[in-house]
């Protein structure tokens, strides 16, 4: 049995919630932790102006891995000042959700959309502060993912992407109608591009020509409305200028330098917290964001994308969408795990070099034995050493002193050397070599001075201590899915966002 007819008038109507989060994960990520970094005290002083809310993850969702994943909540509250750009309805609706994944290290940023009429189980949600009434589990039955939110809120909403992607979410922001156009006016309008002429309408109010714009707080939110001129009312479409204009929004922040100005970086929290637009989870405090701030250092344009989560027309009702599943697993694992998509078969380039190239790639440390020595005299390194390897999941062999030929100790590394019996073993060997910071030697040994299946980590005069863990990057999971990275031209690369194919979403 599906739920559907009672909730599928609620979503038409709010097309307005999509004006929501237009700069998403450099927006209030970034922004807000600027702040933090900028001006600490101050900062502090505007706390208590944010809401705060507790989340209960009643899901089991492990975290796999040192990257963090962000809940984006547009909400289309009307409350005070909202009602007057959206007028008054009561409740509120997530019209806008997407989870920011930012990998450790400044490695990148993916934005996952996930379109507000995807169907989703009906879970059990209790009712929350801020009108939420709760809702009673409907085994069977299906809601959509903003229906999710209007009943049960944030945490809801948390508990049930948790469940359906497997994705562990770390915290969530919530903005609303006033805290988008705050932003947007704070930075001084955001650049975006058309490739045709928009015109008012009844429901739409902005008009554009051809070609670049840089929109204000209200002309972006009329960008965020746009769904009557020619065929344009996707959701998913929808889905798709959104991001267009997310692009805009990297492009502007980073060229203009945003974020290094206190007092650009100042007007935007004070602008937020001042319009009552912020609500966050309680465990997002200052340190949580000066944490994120020190992930974030080194993020460029060419390192975000944004992605619209893949979907299909719903059977039973064809303006809802449902998973796609044949993409999603291995969209949402690579979130999961932080780990680019494997490669197909089809079209693959044989390796150069035959084995030997396959076997450069990095294998997991579960997988790998090492004996490690200390070649530098230095007390108790080798055994300091190992215990860190051992906390990072290798298998530790003998821990000793490097010794000659004549087997007298032998002091005399400077560079620290992995040696290795064999082409079978060299991945093993990379593997350990990568953990160390700085140039490592490789060295092919006989097969009868190191036992199968282990290699030999020998520790010079150089080393100290382990470096960060190997990067695994996400990839281009926007080439593989569709979407944008944040380096698009978007009066070039635009894609389907203004057809009016006609997609599925309401």
């Amino acid at each position: 049995m599906t739920r559907y007819g009672t909730r599928r008038g609620r979503s038409r109507r709010y097309s307005l919630g999509l004006i929501l989060i237009g700069w998403v994960a450099i927006g209030m990520t970034i922004v807000l932790v600027s702040g933090t970094l900028w001006a600490y005290a101050k900062y502090r002083s505007l706390w208590e102006g944010i809401n705060h809310q507790k989340i209960t993850d009643t899901t089991g969702v492990k975290k796999l891995n040192n990257a963090m994943n962000i809940l984006l909540i547009g909400s289309d509250s009307r409350s005070g000042k909202n009602a007057k750009i959206g007028g008054y309805v009561g409740g509120q609706r997530s019209d806008t959700v997407m989870v920011v994944h930012i990998s450790p290290r400044a490695r990148g940023i993916t934005v996952l959309s996930f379109p507000r009429d995807t169907v989703v189980p009906i879970y059990k949600c209790p009712a929350e502060p801020g009108g939420f009434s709760g809702q009673a589990a409907a085994p069977g039955s299906v809601e959509q993912l903003n229906s999710s939110f209007a009943y049960g809120g944030a945490n809801c909403l948390w508990n049930t992407l948790e469940k359906q992607t497997g994705i562990h979410l770390d915290n969530f922001i919530q903005l609303n109608f006033t805290g988008f156009i705050s932003v947007i006016n704070a930075i001084g309008g955001v650049p975006v591009c058309t490739p045709v002429r928009i015109r008012k309408t009844y429901y739409d109010k902005l008009a554009l020509t051809p070609g670049w714009h840089v929109l204000n707080g209200w002309k972006a939110l009329e960008w965020w409305r746009l769904r009557e001129d020619f065929g344009l009312g996707s959701d998913l479409q929808r889905i798709q200028r959104d991001q267009l204009l997310m692009v805009g929004l990297v492009q502007k922040i980073l060229k203009t330098g945003v974020l290094h100005s206190f007092t650009k970086t100042w007007s935007i929290i004070n602008g937020i917290v001042k319009a009552h637009a912020l609500t966050t989870d309680t465990g997002l405090t200052p340190s949580r964001l000066v944490h994120i701030a020190l992930s974030l250092r080194g993020v460029s344009r060419h390192t975000i994308q944004f992605i619209e989560v893949p979907t299909l027309t719903y059977p039973n009702n064809p303006n809802w969408v449902e998973f796609n599943t044949s993409k999603t697993p291995k969209l949402f694992a690579a979130i999961q795990r932080d780990h680019a998509l494997p490669k197909t078969a089809k079209g693959k380039k044989p390796a150069k070099g035959g084995a030997k190239s396959k076997q450069a790639k990095l294998l997991k440390a579960s997988s790998v034995t090492v004996n490690v020595l200390n070649g530098s005299g230095v007390h108790g390194i080798a055994g300091t050493t190992s215990t860190a390897l051992a906390s990072r999941g290798f298998h530790i062999g003998q821990v000793v002193s490097a010794t000659t030929a004549s087997g007298s100790r032998d002091f005399n590394y400077t560079k620290s050397v992995v040696e290795y019996a064999g082409s079978a073993q060299l991945a093993g060997a990379r593997t350990v070599a990568a953990q160390l910071p700085g140039k490592v030697i490789l060295k092919q040994v006989s097969a009868t001075s190191l036992p199968a299946g282990k290699v030999t980590l020998i520790l010079g005069s150089d080393f100290t201590k382990l470096g960060p863990p190997p990067a695994h990057k996400v990839g281009n999971l926007s080439g593989k899915f569709g979407g944008y990275k944040a380096s698009t031209n978007p009066c070039k690369g635009y894609g389907t966002a203004f057809t009016g194919s006609g997609q599925a979403g309401g």
